[in-house]
């Protein structure tokens, strides 16, 4: 196993010849250079584990200054006040570092330090952000180099890297008096903290194997030998012996012969095993014999590779060169509330999250401001308020950051017509080239909505419209105030500038009357847009129209206004009938955005996923509600058989308190797909539970579904406790034995935490 890293980490711990005997030990491993060597030698993490004095900055008029300090870990920054004490936060728990005044904390002091001071530790999930002004340009240059050094590092490591880095976390907690040794008591501890409530007799065994020096204690290459004998996988040992011709390595034809009968895969077998014992296999002995080792073996199947989810499938591999409707579209809802709708908080920072995330369409609801400035809110409301133009502003530096395809920024226009002349100036001006206000050259205006690959880098306004796409503003002009109204399809009193509606090109907003009535008059690029409710209702009086409509042109589905503790409806039973800008809160964790996750989780997280053949031509007549009708071969067949897990988080910190975890898979899709099957509980044991247990499904339409794997913590008198999930389409599964890598409720990874399945896909007969 690679466990250079963590020997050389925890070395750093160590006094003097222990210290140097665990480096020899390190030495005699194959290895990369760890954060700790890289630290001797590296100017940045030199500064960063001195210390700094910076100021943390909540607000204009909260600004304090606190010591913040790299600790020799690497993996931890420690800051401190004399009357806020101390506190910390991991490198791992740091998404990505931005320059300058780029949050809203630090827009709001622009005036008082310049931006070559100021830099922001972003944190993964929805915690909130950390803004600091360094004393000195120089100093906050060494802290962004050296933060980005580190999460480039953490986001390099492979799967048992990451678990080793995690082994050495918990040896640092267990260790209370830090001399770098560990007796049968802070062993025991050690186990209970890591979710494993191990027979007393067979933990002392283990001890005592590892105990070589016979001393009472474990220290350097013992603690190694221990860590290895406790996270020893039998099930994976039992697979690889099953292959193994002899018993201890794995030859080409072994590995082919796993291959095709394990993994179920079927082409070139044997340059695959090759090339899996070229890219996992530690031993450079074994590699020259052609062979792999249980440790490549177990690199193999904690690798991406090894993965459930598709590798070639998180790649871009759809065609983006159909018409926009034809994609589900990763959409947000009141992008701008970080909280709930009543009294949530507003802030440019729902887009820039919102973007990070692959979001292609995101909400601005504006309204009169003062000082003649468009202000974002949701109207009516205790929300707090946000400039327009911010918004703005920082949908031109983070659009295209995270994919190159186009954005929909869906305008809710309150303005007065003066203010709409502002919206309009800022959009302009502020976006430039990216704000797409003409078609495209080439198109005809009776043809059908470009793709996203000839929008390529565009903003497109979603709003309302004076006149059709190719017209300029030859409106109804009200007599009284010379401004132009919006004719037929809005209400005639509603007054709109013509320089807003000439912003609006592809996306121009119209109420629904009917289906009957959009197949005659409709254009190709006008978007309607329903309630949760209404778009249910449509679905169950006329699935197959609804679908058919969605094959011409976009639909866009948001929450009801009931919902103002900003929770989500299921974006399953939209995509269901083809909507495309299905809109959820992303600030609110829960299934609805593990979907939304999932699905878009492929084709390089670009925001656009390909609907089915059958949703897009119009010949098809596709209802969800009646998936049989659709000419195929028959329904397929899911079987999972839940093995094992790895490393579960704790869920309930109270001291002795161990997971008792089951596994739940779902399956979300047409009505006739929606199942959920659980395997029993494993009591007292989140370390390494094995259930052995098979489920079996039946999908009628796999193009639609998606699989969700939810670890829960047992409780037979209350609800059970979320421990991780994993949701993924059934389209990008890998068969055979694979590793699941559990989320956070917030979506995040939470290595080295995972269950580890075999999949079979089969026709049902």
């Amino acid at each position: 196993m690679y466990l250079n890293r963590k020997l050389t980490l925890l070395g750093s711990m160590l006094p003097g010849a222990r210290r140097a005997r665990l480096t020899a030990l390190c030495l005699s491993r194959p290895r990369r250079l760890s954060v700790c060597a890289v630290l001797r030698v590296d100017a940045d993490l030199r500064w960063m584990r001195a210390g700094s004095v910076m100021r943390k900055v909540k607000s204009r008029t909260w600004k304090k200054q606190r010591y913040f300090r790299l600790q020799d870990d690497c993996a931890t920054i420690w800051y401190k006040s004399e009357k806020a004490g101390n506190a910390h936060c991991t490198c791992n728990d740091v998404e990505t570092v931005r320059e300058g005044h780029q949050s809203e904390v630090l827009l709001s002091i622009a005036d008082e330090f310049p931006p070559d001071r100021c830099f922001t530790l972003v944190f993964r999930g929805r915690r909130g952000n950390l803004d600091l002004v360094a004393e000195s340009a120089e100093e906050a240059q060494s802290w962004v180099r050296g933060m980005r050094k580190l999460i480039e590092n953490l986001e390099s490591m492979g799967e048992q890297e990451k678990l080793d880095q995690w082994i050495c976390d918990w040896f640092k907690k267990a260790d209370k008096n830090g001399d770098g040794r560990m007796n049968f008591k802070e062993v025991q501890d050690l186990l209970k903290m890591m979710n494993m409530d191990m027979n007393e007799h067979h933990a002392m065994r283990l001890f005592t194997l590892a105990d070589k020096s016979e001393s009472g204690t474990l220290e350097d290459d013992e603690f190694v030998l221990f860590y290895k004998l406790l996270t020893e996988r039998p099930e994976v040992r039992r697979l690889f012996q099953q292959h193994s011709s002899d018993g201890h390595t794995l030859s080409l034809w072994d590995l082919e012969v796993f291959l095709r009968e394990g993994q179920l895969e079927q082409e070139n077998l044997r340059e695959h095993a090759a090339e899996l014992v070229l890219c996992y296999e530690p031993s450079d002995t074994a590699k020259t014999r052609q062979a792999m080792t249980i440790d490549g073996f177990l690199m193999y199947l904690g690798s991406p590779e090894g993965s459930v989810f598709n590798p070639s499938r998180k790649q871009l591999y759809q065609d983006m060169r159909q018409p926009l409707c034809h994609y589900f579209i990763c959409s947000s809802h009141n992008t701008y509330l970080m909280e709930n709708q009543l009294r949530g908080h507003s802030s440019v920072e729902g887009y820039i999250r919102a973007l990070s995330r692959g979001c292609r369409c995101v909400e601005v609801d504006c309204w009169d401001g003062p000082n003649g400035e468009p202000i974002v809110y949701h109207g009516y409301t205790l929300t707090s308020k946000i400039l327009f133009k911010d918004v703005v502003s920082v949908m031109g530096q983070y659009a295209f950051k995270a994919s190159q395809y186009p954005v929909i920024l869906s305008m809710e226009n309150h303005c007065s017509v003066e203010q709409q002349r502002v919206l309009a100036h800022h959009l302009t001006c502020i976006l430039g080239d990216k704000l797409l206000q003409n078609a495209l050259e080439g198109r005809s205006v009776s043809g059908g909505l470009p793709s996203p690959e000839d929008l390529k880098g565009k903003i497109l306004l979603k709003g309302k419209k004076i006149g059709g796409l190719g017209a300029s503003v030859s409106a109804v002009v009200d007599p009284l105030t010379r401004v132009p109204r919006v004719p037929c399809v809005q209400s005639s009193n509603e007054r709109l500038s013509k320089e807003l509606s000439d912003c609006v090109v592809y996306c121009k907003s119209v109420r629904f009357s009917s289906f009957k009535h959009a197949r005659i008059h409709s254009k190709f690029y006008e978007i309607s847009s329903f309630t949760e409710f209404k778009a249910k209702k449509h679905m169950k009086e006329a699935g197959a129209d609804f679908v058919h409509h969605n094959s011409r042109q976009l639909t866009r589905i948001y929450p009801s206004g009931f919902r103002t503790d900003s929770s989500n409806f299921n974006p399953q039973e939209m995509w269901s009938v083809g909507c495309q800008i299905v809109a959820l809160n992303f600030q609110t964790a829960g299934v609805e955005m593990d979907l939304n996750d999932g699905l878009f989780g492929q084709n390089g997280r670009c925001g656009y996923v390909l609907k089915p053949l059958f949703m897009r031509s119009a010949e098809k007549q596709f209802d969800p509600e009646h998936p049989q009708m659709l000419d195929r071969s028959g329904p397929l067949t899911l079987t999972i058989q839940v093995i094992s897990g790895q490393q579960l988080p704790k869920v309930n910190q109270k001291e002795g308190s161990i997971v008792d975890p089951l596994v739940r898979v779902e399956l979300h899709g047409v009505p006739l797909d929606q199942a959920k099957l659980e395997t029993h509980h494993i009591e007292n044991n989140g370390f390494n539970p094995i259930w052995d247990e098979t489920l079996k499904f039946t999908v009628h339409v796999p193009e639609l579904a998606l699989v969700r794997f939810v670890v829960e913590d047992y409780d037979k008198t209350s609800k059970n406790d979320f421990v991780g999930q994993f949701t993924l389409p059934f389209s990008c599964i890998q068969q055979g034995y694979r590793h699941i890598h559990l989320l956070s409720k917030d979506g995040t990874k939470i290595p080295p935490s995972s269950l580890f399945v075999h999949i079979r896909i089969t026709q049902r007969t």
